[in-house]
């Protein structure tokens, strides 16, 4: 199989009318020797943030010169943006081979594991492979029944902000979603963003029971902040003056909570210097999350896919451009709450062009359209993403902004469709 084949197969492993848990995991692992014994990881989950965590920390650790792993999802350029050693992605060749020794191993089973499930199996047996000192893993979902939760105690387990998503999977309320996303912490040390006082007792709960020792990061530390649209620079204690090329003004939080764990990391006798840590810092690169691809206008991609995450785009679009209004390209999962991710962003539209992404979960453009339109702004619908860009350009000139928003899906495909018109 070529890698375009292996996806589709890969694809083909649907979670449907399947339960969630690690077991599918483990058995597919067992069969491929384990992998994941032979690994140390550190290991976030969080419903924001967690992505540019966990690109904070593994820059961080490529300075101090580890052997890095990363695992990413969903991918936002590529499927082998999936798998990274050292910011790599996983080649062609290395997926092909990879996918000769998995598939009969899959072919064989009767309760073959999921596409998340295999592309976890197959990361490890990669960052082995790669000879990698330690992983960056991000969980896919939750925490507890996630299939990257197949791993021993990590060195550092990293919870970023708990916020309202998959609700149907996880539960209705922030302790629920906190309580699954607790799950990934089986003892030694853990590291929390932080959130509202019910959920920090719960995590002080369930690192009690555990024996897991539990560190909140101190956003205290932040001061002295500046944006702007070619990075954002604060003071950090003890480290001075640092700068990060991910934008939006809660990235400093991020990185805050990132630095916790390498300082964790650092005592358990990693050999990370505070110059690691400025570098690790302001090298940072992780596509689709406020992102600035383009100018005149300024053309923004941002994930933000609920409705914690739009609300602190918005928060970060007015701390950029104050009163200026922005053309929004929308798509969403039909799944999300819409209505309130539209009403964070609607003071701030010029226009809105609604897009469906193509997506088969996503919201159809007729309901879209129908939420878009109790706002002043004028919505135009238009399916075909190139179309949708020029229009928004249009409208936007050269002076203002647009900003793709709604599903990290929904971002790539419009980066492709900017790149397309640009060229």
């Amino acid at each position: 199989m070529n890698v375009e084949q292996i996806v589709e197969y890969i694809n083909s492993f649907k979670l449907e009318g399947r339960s969630l848990g690690p077991e599918r995991t483990q058995s597919f692992l067992d069969r491929l020797g384990n992998p994941e014994k032979s690994l140390k990881f550190v290991h976030v989950t969080g419903t924001n943030g967690k992505g540019s965590t966990c690109a904070y920390i593994a820059s961080v650790l490529r300075k101090a010169g580890y052997r890095t792993g990363s695992f990413v999802s969903p991918h936002i350029v590529k499927f082998n943006e999936r798998m990274q050693c050292d910011g790599e992605y996983i080649t062609d060749d290395e997926l092909i081979k990879l996918m000769e020794e998995a598939q009969p191993i899959l072919e064989s089973m009767d309760d073959p594991p999921t596409m998340f499930e295999i592309v976890v199996g197959l990361a490890f047996k990669h960052y082995v492979n790669k000879g990698c000192d330690i992983v960056v893993l991000e969980v896919g979902m939750g925490g507890d029944t996630d299939a990257t939760n197949v791993i021993d105690t990590p060195e550092v387990a990293v919870v970023a902000t708990i916020g309202l998503d998959h609700v149907a999977a996880l539960g209705n309320e922030l302790t629920d979603i906190a309580r699954a996303k607790s799950g990934i912490i089986k003892g030694g040390d853990a590291v929390i963003y932080g959130s509202t006082k019910e959920v920090e007792d719960l995590f002080e709960s369930v690192c009690k029971e555990r024996g897991a020792i539990l560190h909140k990061a101190d956003f205290s530390r932040i001061s002295n902040q500046v944006e702007s649209l070619d990075g954002l620079k604060f003071n950090l204690e003890p480290y001075g003056e640092v700068m990060t090329g991910l934008l939006g003004s809660y990235q400093s939080k991020n990185a805050t909570l990132a630095v916790t764990a390498l300082e964790i990391l650092r005592s358990k006798g990693y050999n990370i210097s505070d110059s690691n840590i400025v570098s690790g810092l302001r090298d940072v690169h992780w596509p689709g999350r406020f992102e600035v691809i383009g100018r005149n206008p300024v053309f923004i991609l941002d994930g933000a896919h609920n409705a914690e995450a739009v609300e602190v785009t918005a928060d970060s679009l007015k701390r950029y451009f104050g009163d200026d209004k922005i053309v929004f390209i929308i798509g969403a999962m039909s799944n999300k709450d819409v209505d309130t991710m539209v009403s964070f962003i609607a003071p701030l539209a010029k226009a809105f062009i609604n897009a469906r992404p193509d997506y088969e979960r996503a919201m159809e453009s007729e309901i879209m359209e129908e939420k878009l339109s109790v706002y002043d702004a004028p919505v135009y619908t238009i399916d075909d993403f190139d179309q949708a860009v020029t229009q928004a350009i249009s409208l936007a000139g050269s002076e203002g902004i647009v900003c793709v928003i709604g599903s990290l899906h929904f971002s790539t495909d419009l980066r492709t469709s900017y790149n397309n018109i640009m060229q």
